[in-house]
């Protein structure tokens, strides 16, 4: 018995050791080193966006007061994971692509591998971040005055670390086999994005039938509930539609790619055509900031006070 589970895991390496094997033979043809340059470089300059961007939003963040508390715990757990992307998945992309230009085959092995955990825990989190700030939106127009009871700071928190923990045992299991983690990946997307579309619709719909009348109580300090009218509330869905938007956006052209190209027979144009579909993902960790800034007033705000401190503190 210990020696056929034995077997079974050796096998499930062996899969997991294929595919480093096809994707790093993929990209070996010197013909398409140029290309692996200039995706590289484009990647460090994203890569760069991602970090600065995100690290002064989760500054500004953290000095805004105005939103409330869950809420802006589940923008900055976003931020966080933009700000991961720019940090660690990017930058281990950019090492695999290099890689092939040096043909450094342990480089190769080491960069898919640290890319493929890193991209699948960080996309995973993103996602079920993204949709729970939809349903964070449904059940403040839902729930009424009810809402800063149920949606509380340490639900938000537990929720928030079931996330992670989900998402990193799924990178995790490439170790394993793989397939493990697409198949996770195959199952979570259709799964949030459903419950997002849900989320919205319900949301617009109950918008369209109570126009002005419905009033959602955000606190603007603890135990002072401050009721707002409905224009703030559409412009706190609008913005949080907007980011999800530009996730599916910037992520549906490598789900399309990934479908597509076979991972056991991966030709050089394949291996081009899938990472410029993963710099496109990549790109959207750059993006979410400026639309932080552009959706949000309170962010936007905050923004500009870090950067004046910031410059002040520089010139001094």
């Amino acid at each position: 018995m210990a020696q056929e589970s034995l077997s079974k895991y050796a096998e499930k390496q062996n899969v997991t050791e294929t595919l480093a094997q096809v994707r790093c033979k993929a990209g070996k043809n010197d013909d398409i080193h140029k290309q692996l340059i200039s995706i590289a470089t484009a990647n460090i300059f994203l890569c760069s966006m991602a970090f600065l961007g995100n690290a002064i939003i989760l500054v500004a963040l953290r000095k805004e007061s105005s939103l409330h508390p869950p809420s802006k715990l589940l923008y900055r757990c976003l931020a966080t994971t933009d700000l991961c992307v720019g940090l660690i998945s990017e930058p281990s992309s950019v090492a695999y692509w290099l890689s092939f230009v040096s043909e450094d085959w342990n480089l190769c092995k080491l960069g898919l591998g640290a890319y493929f955990i890193a991209g699948h825990t960080l996309c995973s989190v993103s996602l079920l971040t993204m949709t729970a700030i939809s349903v964070d939106r449904l059940l403040a127009l839902v729930l009424g005055l009810r809402y800063k009871q149920i949606v509380t700071l340490k639900r938000t928190c537990g929720v928030i670390a079931i996330f992670w923990i989900l998402s990193m045992a799924a990178g995790v299991a490439y170790f394993v086999d793989y397939r493990i983690s697409v198949s996770y990946g195959y199952t979570l997307i259709p799964l949030c994005l459903i419950t997002a579309t849900f989320s919205y619709t319900k949301i617009f719909h109950r918008l369209h039938r109570s126009r002005n009348e419905v009033q959602i109580l955000v606190p603007q300090q603890p135990g002072q509930p401050l009721p707002l009218n409905m224009a703030l509330y559409r412009k706190a869905v609008y913005s949080a539609l907007w980011v999800q938007v530009s996730f599916v956006c910037c992520s549906l052209p490598y789900s399309i790619v990934a479908v597509v190209v076979p991972y056991d027979r991966l030709s050089s144009n394949d291996f081009i055509l899938l990472s410029c579909a993963e710099s496109l993902v990549y790109l959207n960790s750059s993006l979410n900031p400026l639309l932080y800034c552009w959706k949000i007033n309170e962010v936007r705000q905050a923004v500009k006070d870090t950067l004046r401190q910031t410059l002040r503190c520089l010139w001094v």
